[in-house]
């Protein structure tokens, strides 16, 4: 059962914490983390692309020229995909790229995610988050203590709106609650700090 130190917002240890060796202490499953960073991604396009077939492109009528007698190749319109300004033939169109991965290979993506930034040492446990008053600076500071000042995802039990003002103009953080944690947003970030809060809520939503 892995153990990590908990800190406070001052980077002091104030205490110890077990977790869950079912959802932090499982060996990686690339080839699963691979197909739920997929999934995540696909459903993320607007697949809003589109093109115009003959029959969306305006003007071609009139038939060009009478059928028989100039020699020519017969046609009907000038917007045929043959001509240029014509259709386009078999182009893209709106559609929704989005797919489903079974529940029980979605649980095991964001247990693998999970168990992998604690082999990575980049996972920080957090006794508490709370600010007096929305201040940037006060984040960065707590940021800072915790050796997150990069790319830093913080996962709280619950969202402080004085915490989340604080953070949103920190470039390369997220803050989000814990029953919103996802795959893309843990191996996106390069630290993941997780209240002693958020980690119970976590076991107690992830770890069945």
């Amino acid at each position: 059962m892995p153990k990590l130190a908990v800190l406070n917002m001052s980077g002091e240890q104030v205490g110890e914490i077990e977790l869950s060796d079912a959802l932090f202490g499982i060996t990686p499953n690339e080839a699963v983390l691979h197909q739920a960073v997929v999934m995540q991604q696909a459903s993320l396009r607007r697949g809003t692309h589109a093109t115009k077939n003959r029959a969306l492109v305006s003007g071609g009528g009139r038939k060009p020229w009478r059928q028989k007698g100039t020699g020519r190749a017969r046609h009907g319109s000038i917007r045929s995909p043959l001509w240029v300004g014509g259709g386009t033939v078999f182009g893209p169109q709106p559609r929704s790229y989005a797919f489903k991965l079974p529940k029980k290979v979605r649980r095991l993506a964001l247990k693998s995610a999970l168990s992998s930034k604690v082999i990575d040492q980049d996972l920080v446990v957090l006794d508490e988050l709370k600010l007096d008053k929305p201040k940037t600076k006060d984040m960065v500071n707590v940021l800072k203590n915790l050796g997150a000042d990069r790319k830093a995802l913080v996962v709280t039990d619950s969202l402080d709106q004085n915490a989340v003002l604080s953070a949103r103009n920190i470039p390369g953080v997220k803050l989000v609650q814990a029953d919103g944690i996802n795959v893309l947003d843990i191996l996106h970030h390069d630290k993941l700090i997780l209240t002693r809060g958020a980690v119970s809520r976590v076991e107690e939503v992830f770890g069945k």
